[in-house]
């Protein structure tokens, strides 16, 4: 064998054996790579979206905890404090020009979290010496506010990723608290709580991200811990994933979770610098599919757009 044919058989089988890493199974039992296109927030990074073949082919160089790709194509986003919002805030950007349409100075120290609920209306999380989950529209006129139950020490580790459930209560995760509380939006009441402290605080599995899924379990990132955990109704695990499940050392500083709809978790690590991997998916089983480990820097949260060119409904986040 001629050393030319050599050199192409074995770039031939680097190919294929690249594509298997990063391939799952379809129902019907055949194997395609798994390709997905998101956009990110985070401190250093930024806000960036990043298409199915990797290639970041949007930015903007705001500090960013969270955000959503909006219908009409616009970005929302949850501003650390920064020089144009000294106590964080909410933007709305146009993603054409990359001017800001509207915007929400933040009242305390921070701003965490921001949900678009339709109709003129935002869920936002406001942390400081009173946090407490408010609604706003784009004049930035206060519609509603509910206090959050959680300590007052250190304003920045009081909550991430609040949302509204689709019952009207607010599902929020309480890091140094260790522990997801559901209120009521009118009383301020804590209708459930699920602890994260099951194996220790010294374990630091702060929750992060919290998500209610259609059968009633919520699916919760658990930061510095580097897992996350389904727990059902009376808050009993029957779900989880670490690095010891996955056999590597993928997850760190577990924040931003997203459930898919086929099942599959994807799950940012914050600490990820380099080269290693800021995005991991993984099945039901905690086989990895997917691995995302471009940019200097990781995400807080992310959201998934887009699975092998189809764009992507109904993912919980």
């Amino acid at each position: 064998m001629s050393m030319k044919l050599l050199t192409v058989r074995l770039f031939l089988f680097s190919l294929i054996f690249a594509t298997a890493t990063n391939s799952f199974a379809n129902g019907d039992g055949a194997f395609e790579e798994t390709r997905h296109s998101f956009i990110g927030f985070g401190k250093a990074t930024g806000i960036v979206i990043v298409n199915e073949a990797g290639t970041v082919e949007w930015k903007m160089p705001l500090p960013a905890s969270d955000g959503w790709m909006l219908d009409s194509g616009n970005i929302i986003a949850a501003i650390y404090p920064c020089k144009d919002f000294p106590q964080g805030g909410v933007a709305e950007i146009n993603r054409q020009n990359k001017s800001i349409i509207w915007e929400y100075q933040g009242q305390q120290k921070e701003i965490s979290t921001v949900q678009p609920l339709g109709e003129n209306r935002y869920l936002v999380t406001e942390l400081g010496a009173e946090p407490r989950a408010i609604i706003i529209n784009q004049k930035g006129e206060l519609l509603s506010s509910t206090p959050l139950d959680c300590q007052k020490a250190n304003a920045h580790m009081q909550t991430r990723m609040l949302r509204m459930l689709p019952n009207g209560n607010y599902i929020a995760p309480h890091l140094l608290d260790f522990a997801v509380k559901e209120y009521e939006p009118i009383t301020g009441k804590v209708v459930r709580v699920f602890k994260t402290d099951d194996r220790g605080r010294d374990k630091r599995d702060w929750p992060f991200t919290a998500i209610r899924l259609k059968n009633g379990n919520t699916v919760i990132g658990c930061t510095n811990g580097n897992r996350v955990i389904e727990v059902n109704s009376e808050g009993k695990i029957v779900w989880s994933v670490d690095n010891t499940d996955i056999g590597e050392k993928l997850i760190s500083d577990a924040c931003g979770v997203q459930r898919l709809p086929n099942g599959n978790t994807v799950i940012t690590s914050y600490y990820a610098k380099g080269d290693q991997v800021k995005l991991t998916e993984v099945t039901p089983e905690k086989k990895v599919v997917w691995r995302f480990n471009a940019l200097p820097s990781s995400f807080h949260h992310f959201q998934i757009l887009t699975t092998n060119g189809k764009p992507l409904a109904n993912a919980l986040r």
